[in-house]
């Protein structure tokens, strides 16, 4: 096989990985095809030579300026030049103005004539990220409705609450119950069920109109609504709303006790959290709402009358 310098060089040229090889002193000794083009195409001149060029200088200087990837890639390098690590991997974006990309590097080092060289890859890993965020995207939408699932709730009610901790502002959540849906599943069949949590779903996203806002299923029958900086009058008023315009659909449940049609029980609270608050709690006196709800005789709306997050039997019904 041959081992001249321009066979090896021309293997590691083809390359699609970008790789440069340095002393433990950052100085650049060799930066195959990948990386030069790469580099022109990403903020370097044509001209720029990283022959002699110091890589550990390029990662401070950005770090310096704030990159923060910049700063893990020196200490990473430095780790392995240290024998601190045999190998160092660091995971980070390098968006462009066509689109989002993700890259891995790779630090090594070897030892030749008593000199330590320090290899260095970036790989090009946007496509595996781009399908790994995907799973997670699935993974956090309900299976049937499409919808945001309680995992993804949960998430967005823990920004929420913390962001209103902050700004001092309300947050108020819904939590809805479809009616008997018992009798759905039972005269009309599963598949006839499954259409009506897909049809209401779609219906209950249309309220969560924001980017504070977010509609999920809780579970079976069950969702929720969570709207950020929302007062008590403004959330009434936008279930309010969306239960009558349910009623006006008067999508069939013939063999419900309370009436033949499609209606919701409602639990509503608002709060301004503070720091002694827990969102948990906050969520037991809505679910504690719509209980209440359904005791009221169902086809209503339960909702507090306390701003704070005690457990409270205070609450108005809004038919």
């Amino acid at each position: 096989m041959p081992d001249s310098y321009d066979f090896i060089k021309s293997v590691l040229d083809v390359s699609t990985d970008s790789i440069v090889v340095i002393e433990a002193s950052g100085e650049v000794v060799f930066a195959n095809t990948h990386w030069n083009e790469f580099g022109r195409a990403n903020g370097f001149l044509s001209t720029y030579d990283w022959g002699g060029a110091n890589y550990l200088a390029v990662c401070d200087v950005a770090a310096e300026s704030g990159d923060a990837d910049a700063a893990r890639a020196a200490e990473g390098i430095r780790k392995v030049s240290r024998a601190e690590q045999d190998c160092y991997y660091l995971e980070y974006p390098c968006h462009s103005s066509v689109g989002q990309r993700w890259f891995m590097m790779k630090v090594s080092q070897f030892v030749l004539t008593d000199t330590q060289y320090l290899v260095i890859t970036h790989n090009d890993i946007t496509q595996r990220k781009n399908a790994e965020e995907e799973v997670a995207k699935l993974a956090r939408l309900d299976d049937l409705t499409g919808i945001p699932n309680r995992i993804n709730f949960e998430e967005a009610l823990s920004y929420q609450w913390k962001r209103s901790i902050r700004m001092k502002t309300p947050i108020s959540l819904a939590m809805i119950d479809i009616d008997h849906f018992k009798q759905v599943n039972d005269t009309y069949g599963h598949s006839i069920g499954d259409k009506y949590l897909t049809f209401l779903a779609s219906i209950f996203s249309k309220v969560a109109k924001r980017p504070d806002d977010i509609c999920a299923r809780y579970g079976g029958e069950e969702f929720v609504l969570l709207f950020g900086d929302t007062d008590k009058a403004g959330a009434v008023q936008v279930i309010d709303e969306l239960t009558k315009n349910v009623r006006s659909l008067k999508i069939p449940n013939e063999n419900a006790s309370t009436k033949p049609i499609i209606t919701l029980s409602i639990g509503l609270k608002t709060l301004y959290p503070t720091k002694n608050d827990s969102s948990e709690d906050f969520l037991l006196s809505v679910d504690n709402l719509l209980y209440a709800a359904k005791r009221a005789g169902r086809d209503t709306m339960a909702a507090s009358l306390s701003s704070d997050n005690h457990q409270t039997a205070e609450f108005e019904i809004v038919n």
